[in-house]
């Protein structure tokens, strides 16, 4: 039997509210989101801007998951039962979705939203396949051959978030370019809904994908399975994919053992912008990032006192919580000067000649640019990947690509006149390191003249 655990017995999370009814209060997250909002103010001083992240404690959380991977290391299949059982309420008849599930999939899906399914695969395919490094890049010097050849990892492991919702743009995301990439072995796994499996939706979208294997488990145990594999679910050598906190948690706890791509934390979304853009549309890229998660975060940086009114006043018309904030701004510089420090997942820049200001963005996971380039499109069929760093790690991690899913191996071939050219250089180098033997083996090959 599996005991309590403290990952689910979390507390309802407390948040601060800016300015509301004149004094800072506490409310529940849940109350929060559902509250009337008219009394909110969301357009804050530029310096409250950096405090409207909410940091995550990941040592916390890794502590919380920590029983479920490892419990899940040791006892495998019945395991991984158990918990779906106790988190999901379902008793998995098997962990392996069978092929003859996922053919039958198609007859419950539209043929419309099959079609929209194969329209972004093109795009996504398009798009990763010209961006993608070239697999053997040779450089001729002469007297010396140098290289570089990318191979791909041979084992992948995806989380897609299921339950009783179905994300098959996920699916579509990690799948395409690790195909692309060359993975021989492409996993899923995504937890059940009620009826102990997977949307047929998301099914189908794997399927298009081009995955080898699927699995209905979800959260920690899924990760703790792929990452240490089970009775019927073999290791993987890299493990990709959003999720939530504990999802994360337990990538970041397996990642000592398995690659793993990035920490993924609430969707957020940054938009700069002058006066020029409708309100409408800088008001719905904000709602649409929120509508993701309750941590979810926006924010919009604008240098237009109108622009910034009209925006509050149409997300309070939709009934949003604080985590939507905007500041005004002295220009659109300060504003990216802004943005670089938040490092955001997405990053809108709605304004005059929107393309110029690309080159002054140094940390972000996905820009778009212009009003007519909404973050939605970026998520599901425009080209570019929607799995990108959250939580301000774009300042050093990058979205998923086709370089996601391979390592380079260098590689060089010199001719005696090459290691003529460069044998002093060698030799003097390795003895002040203190490798006579890396001299020497050197001195051998000069000395056959």
């Amino acid at each position: 039997m599996i005991t309590s655990h403290p990952l689910y017995q979390a507390k309802p999370r407390r948040l601060k509210i800016f300015k509301l009814n004149s004094f800072n209060k506490i409310f529940d997250l849940a109350k929060v989101n559902k509250m009337n909002i008219v009394g909110m103010d969301m357009i804050v001083p530029k310096s409250e801007i950096f405090k409207v992240r909410k940091k995550i404690n990941w040592d916390e959380f890794i502590e919380k998951v920590r029983y479920v991977v490892e419990d899940v290391k040791k006892r495998g299949d019945i395991a991984l039962i158990e918990y779906t059982e106790k988190f999901d309420g379902v008793r998995q008849k098997y962990l392996k979705v069978p092929k003859e599930e996922i053919d039958s999939a198609y007859d419950e899906i539209d043929d419309e939203l099959i079609d929209a399914l194969e329209i972004a695969k093109e795009n996504i395919e398009r798009f990763h396949s010209i961006t993608a490094v070239d697999k053997d890049i040779k450089i001729d010097f002469g007297d010396c051959i140098l290289g570089k050849r990318y191979t791909p990892i041979e084992s992948v492991g995806v989380y897609i978030p299921g339950g009783n919702r179905s994300y098959p743009s996920t699916a579509l995301m990690a799948g395409i370019p690790a195909k692309i990439a060359g993975v021989n072995r492409l996993v899923a796994c995504s937890p059940p809904n009620r009826y102990g499996k997977i949307n047929p939706l998301t099914l189908v979208a794997c399927d298009i994908a081009g995955f080898d294997e699927i699995y209905v488990v979800g959260g920690a145990q899924a990760i703790s399975a792929m990452a240490y594999g089970t009775e019927t679910i073999k290791p993987v050598e890299k493990i990709v994919g959003p999720g939530n906190v504990y999802v994360t948690a337990a990538k970041l706890l397996v990642q000592k053992d398995v690659a793993i791509d990035m920490p993924a934390g609430p969707s957020e979304i940054v938009i700069i912008a002058d006066e020029t853009p409708k309100a409408e549309f800088v008001a719905f890229d904000c709602l649409a990032q929120l509508e993701h998660d309750p941590l979810a975060l926006a924010i919009v940086l604008t240098t237009s006192n109108s622009l910034a009114e009209d925006v509050e006043r149409i997300a309070k018309n939709e009934n949003f919580s604080e985590n939507l904030k905007i500041a005004v701004v002295k220009s659109l510089d300060e504003a990216l000067e802004i943005s670089n420090t938040i490092a955001p997942e997405h990053l809108s820049i709605m304004c005059k000649n929107a393309e110029k200001y690309l080159e002054k963005v140094k940390h972000a996971g996905s820009v778009f640019l212009g009003e007519y380039s909404p973050v939605a499109c970026g998520d599901y069929a425009s080209g570019t990947n929607h799995i990108l760093p959250t939580s301000g790690y774009a300042r050093i991690y990058s979205g998923l690509s086709v370089e996601t899913f391979m390592k380079n191996i260098t590689y060089q071939m010199l001719t005696k006149s090459a290691l003529n050219r460069i044998c002093d250089a060698v030799i003097k180098l390795a003895n002040a390191e203190g490798f006579k033997l890396h001299a020497k083996s050197v001195e051998l090959r000069i000395r056959e003249e």
